[in-house]
């Protein structure tokens, strides 16, 4: 007879170190992804690129991250296979090194793709490492493992600044490096895995189901949860790949100095993230989704009107309480689908990639068409969606997800 995969788990046994090296892990493989995005003003000049064309690359990117991730995850819940984080991690080194020495676009698309597939193997593995050395926590799980990859997402546009556009696009080799302390951690927690009785198969079937739950009631919560990634990460994507470029044309300052305003963001969001699953663990996690998104709809609004200090103060504040829904927001569908963290993980995560991508795309044609201040006054209004929250149920609870 199969037995899962995944442990249950024991209040008061969290594994921290554990925790840490996943986040370790996530931060390393975020800090490669988020090049990509930090080196578009080096990309636009070197091939001479449209708005049009970086979008359609981030899009190839993050529809290779988000495509593959929700399948990898159904095959890994059955399956688990602790030593693909190593190999996904190789994957992202690829990437890197043909993004280092591209010498036109399809190679960047090629590059694009390989930290896309990087991505896509790594996520829903890494999460549910996080869930199984949990202890019972799964918000400060996931908020611990979450805030790596922020932070190595916040660490891009800094090393873009000072390494990237001193040395050159070549310089992307350099962090390599980074992709081989990545998979000697990775292989090492694949055996803590292991080890622990975590990669036992289990029966095809096993665990679904809610028991408190209706199916119609978890079909209704999920579409509400892709609703509410839809607006965050179509906004958030509007910031991470376009507001560089927004303060140089409305400020008119040096890319430099943009760098180093998208990092305020980006930081501001990795503190998010921290805040978010503790909390959610604390007094719901419907109510943290209600009140994050939902709640930065006035600070959206007036951002595209204001002045330098005013923006980067205003922005700071929406990326930290967008990032404190996204662990909610994942816990609460791990609990809504008891057994299947792998594929809800890569599901959500795949979504955040995913709906970045498109947004990405969609909004380059359209800074192209309209302007890039256009694409700020439209994108303040996505928070509308936060309303749907009214309709997840009031509590889940069910510890055998």
């Amino acid at each position: 007879m199969f037995q899962s995969a995944i442990a249950r788990p024991k209040a008061g046994t969290t594994a921290f170190s554990i925790l840490g090296a996943i986040s370790a892990c996530h931060l390393l493989n975020d800090m490669m992804q988020s090049l990509l995005p930090a080196i578009y003003p080096i990309l636009k000049d070197g091939f001479d690129l449209s708005f049009t064309q970086i979008g359609v690359l981030t899009l190839i990117y993050q529809i290779t991250a988000s495509l593959l991730q929700p399948l990898i995850g159904l095959f890994t819940d059955r399956r688990p296979m602790p030593y693909s984080l190593t190999i996904g991690m190789g994957a992202t080194l690829a990437g890197l090194v043909i993004l280092a020495f591209a010498t036109g676009y399809p190679m960047l698309l090629a590059g694009g793709i390989l930290l896309g597939l990087g991505s896509s193997i790594f996520h829903p593995e890494a999460s549910r490492i996080a869930r199984l050395a949990s202890g019972g926590a799964h918000g400060l799980a996931q908020s611990l493992f979450q805030v790596g990859g922020n932070f190595g997402s916040a660490l891009g546009p800094l090393l873009a600044a000072f390494v990237i556009l001193p040395h050159g696009q070549g310089s992307l080799a350099w962090f390599a490096f980074a992709a081989l302390a990545g998979m000697v951690i990775l292989a090492w927690l694949g055996n803590w895995s292991k080890n622990n009785g975590h990669t036992r198969r289990v029966a095809r079937g096993a665990g679904a189901g809610h028991p408190d739950l209706t199916d119609t009631q978890v079909r209704r919560a999920l579409a509400v949860l892709v609703a509410l990634i839809f607006s965050k990460y179509i906004y958030l994507a509007s910031i991470t790949s376009y507001y560089t470029f927004y303060l140089m044309h409305r400020f008119e300052l040096p890319a430099q100095t943009a760098q180093l305003c998208l990092f305020v963001f980006l930081a501001a969001v990795a503190t998010g993230t921290v805040i978010g699953g503790p909390i959610g663990d604390r007094i719901g996690r419907k109510t943290v989704i209600w009140a994050t998104i939902l709640g930065i709809l006035p600070f959206t609004l007036v951002l595209p009107h204001v002045g330098l200090t005013a923006t980067i103060v205003l922005s700071a504040v929406i990326g930290l309480a967008l990032a404190s829904a996204f662990p909610a927001i994942v816990v609460y569908a791990q609990e809504l689908v008891p057994g299947r963290v792998g594929m809800v993980s890569g599901l959500f995560f795949g979504l955040a990639f995913g709906f970045g991508g498109i947004g990405a795309a969609g909004l380059g044609v359209l800074a192209d068409r309209m302007g890039i201040d256009f694409v700020y006054l439209l994108c303040s209004f996505l928070p509308l969606l936060g309303l749907l929250a009214v309709f997840l149920p009031k509590a889940v609870r069910n510890e055998r997800a």
